[in-house]
């Protein structure tokens, strides 16, 4: 974190505390030096001073890559989400940008985003090209977010692109100034209208595009929390695509733990790694894919279930190299992907992300 003016970020985090029927609002800390945090539950009362909730300390869990307005991390079995940065060194450190890619969107939704641009021939084509498919939007955090992702996206025509920025993702994925593969914000005023527009703070008068659902003739994927943060997505999802499967709904999730458990439920009892697959779904975002395979889709459970290979990655690399638990998993309960076990629990695993978790 070099170039940091200042030793801590500050962010406002809030915890949904079903017990008391509270939503109970703190100050957290990140300590940049050493990756600690410290919690300070905010009173209601004017004047009273922040309490001391937790001691400066280390978790697993919490890391300044992850940390972003409505993200959610899991502090001591508690889900805890931020809500607002605390100061304008952290806001201005760590802002927020929309990347387009791939999400169904309307045409109210596009004309909003392109609003200003009325009476330029190339608008008509842009509300054509994002309204006939699914699309993918996401939200990206970095420091100096919009301008860094301009300079990767590249020069707006891919031809152009191709001379001027050779390995901007419009250079490599565009075919020309319409179909250039991306879109994203220019500035960081864009971004907060554009990211609203997408991910509505709030549900009233303010609705955002409507979400992929799940088709049910494919089978459950969840790309669990230690794989994300380790950067294998991309590299998952390549996978997938090349093992001939096409991915019908995808969406990142933060599970709360009695979610985690409710979803594990068939293996209480029965798998040792229980408690701690539970855990594992609650120390981070995980992404969960509806993926179905083309060819014979009443095979895609099967099929997907070879594609994942061995629970135990180190199995996995003997006897299935090619497998993504392989590739990418670590131990039994860090083995990167989670498939639906038996074939008539498919339907149910399917709709408890895509139709349940909505």
């Amino acid at each position: 974190m070099n170039g940091y003016e200042y030793k801590r970020c500050s962010f406002l985090v809030e915890w949904d505390d079903e017990d008391a029927s509270l939503v109970r609002k703190f100050q957290l800390l990140y300590y940049l030096e050493d990756d600690t945090i410290e919690l300070y539950e905010l009173r209601k009362n004017k004047g009273a001073r922040p309490r001391l909730f937790l001691k400066r300390t280390r978790v697993a869990a919490v890391n300044l890559g992850t940390m972003h307005v409505g993200s959610t991390f899991n502090v001591m079995g508690r889900n805890m989400r931020i809500s607002d940065f605390a100061d304008e060194f952290t806001r201005n450190k760590l802002g927020k940008l929309l990347q387009v890619v791939d999400r169904f969107v309307e045409l109210d939704d596009i004309l909003k985003i392109y609003k200003g641009h009325e009476g330029k021939p190339f608008l008509g084509f842009l509300v054509n090209y994002l309204t006939t498919s699914p699309c993918l939007a996401m939200e990206l955090v970095a420091e100096n977010a919009v301008s860094r992702w301009m300079e990767f996206m590249g020069p707006t025509d891919s031809e152009r692109a191709r001379v001027e920025a050779p390995g901007s993702l419009r250079a490599l994925f565009g075919r020309d100034k319409g179909y250039n593969a991306v879109h994203g914000s220019n500035t960081e005023e864009d971004s907060k209208r554009e990211l609203d527009i997408f991910f509505p703070s709030t549900q009233v008068g303010n609705l955002s595009p409507p979400r992929t659902s799940a088709t049910l003739q494919g089978t459950l994927c969840i790309v669990k929390p230690h794989a994300l943060k380790e950067g294998y997505l991309g590299s998952i999802l390549q996978e997938i695509l090349k093992g001939g499967f096409r991915v019908m709904a995808m969406q990142m999730f933060y599970v709360e733990w009695v979610n985690a458990e409710e979803l594990y439920e068939v293996y209480k009892g029965v798998v040792p790694e229980y408690a701690d697959m539970v855990d594992e779904l609650t120390q981070g975002a995980c992404v969960a894919l509806e993926v179905r395979y083309d060819a014979d889709v009443g095979e895609s459970h099967s099929r997907f279930r070879e594609l994942a290979g061995p629970r135990d990655p180190d199995i996995a690399r003997h006897i299935e190299p090619s497998t993504l638990r392989a590739k990418f998993g670590k131990t039994r309960v860090e083995n990167a992907v989670h498939c639906t076990d038996l074939p008539e629990d498919v339907v149910s695993e399917v709709e408890y992300f895509f139709l349940m978790l909505q």
